[in-house]
């Protein structure tokens, strides 16, 4: 994924609350959330900037729960209090009833492999339907349960990804030939099942962010929406995912993704223009 926008440090620490900067490398700190009073939780895709709010695809879910926003509120104290990526998400992910829907908080790191195999493993039993919007697909249990699935043709299959990230991503395994072998799974899944792909602007300093940057898995009637790229570095990184299991809102989020569609031609994985220089390839390990 490319780099997230830089922000200006004196801004943030002229807040009138105390801020603290989470360390990016090796992993980044890429949550979305925010706790209300021990009480909401506000969260998903969209970063907080004016390009996310105006040029981008996002999905924000919001929950009253005191249970769960006591579960945001343990991985917020673990980045809080250790400043380290790596030593976050060791929260409880057993399922709560929020709002008479079954709701099961996933945060990475610490449940960054799970998530992954949870997510693979409700795509592969799926029955009916499985909708996706992710800007890249790179997760080797995912990439290998979807081209599965396409390819034995029984359930409907079809989302949408940011092309132009996912040909960074192509030319990226090309270059460093360590994941050679997820190239066919994902050429599979986007050239046998109806994906699109949106023609985002290439990274570089000072460029447009209209990446397609929602992330969403409809399988039949569960889903898993948050901060979490279908991607190995999404594991890694400090994310959070709401796998909610529910019709009404398994429905609603299979039309945005058939909406974000039908926005965009289907994809075309010929090779694109090289990025030109000064521009950052995504990490898609």
């Amino acid at each position: 994924m490319p780099p997230p926008p830089r922000t200006d440090p004196s801004l943030v620490d002229a807040l009138p609350f105390p801020t603290a900067a989470i360390p990016g490398s090796p992993d980044l700190m890429h949550h979305k959330y925010v706790i209300r009073d021990g009480a909401a939780v506000w969260t998903g895709s969209m970063n907080w900037t004016a390009d996310s709010w105006t040029r981008e695809e996002n999905v924000i879910v919001t929950a009253d729960s005191a249970e769960l926003a006591a579960r945001y509120a343990t991985d917020f104290e673990q980045l809080w209090e250790r400043r380290d990526v790596q030593h976050s998400g060791r929260v409880d992910s057993s399922a709560l009833e929020v709002g008479g829907k079954a709701v099961r908080p996933w945060f990475c790191p610490g449940r960054g492999e799970r998530l992954a195999h949870r997510i693979a493993k409700t795509i592969g039993t799926a029955t009916r339907r499985v909708r996706i919007a992710s800007p890249v697909i790179s997760s080797g249990p995912i990439l290998g349960t979807l081209a599965q699935v396409v390819s034995d043709g029984k359930v409907d299959v079809a989302g949408a990804v940011d092309r132009t990230q996912i040909l960074e991503v192509i030319a990226q395994w090309e270059a460093n030939g360590n994941a050679a072998w997820k190239e066919p799974l994902l050429r599979t899944v986007l050239t046998r099942a109806p994906f699109s792909g949106k023609h985002s602007t290439p990274y570089a300093p000072g460029t447009t962010h209209d990446y397609m940057h929602a992330k969403v898995t409809v399988a039949d009637d569960t889903v898993f929406v948050g901060s979490f790229n279908l991607s190995h570095s999404g594991e890694l990184n400090a994310e959070n995912v709401l796998e909610i299991a529910d019709a009404g809102v398994a429905d609603r989020l299979a039309g945005f993704v058939d909406t974000i569609r039908s926005r965009y031609p289907g994809i075309d994985l010929s090779p694109a223009t090289p990025p030109g220089e000064g521009q950052t390839r995504p990490r898609a390990r």
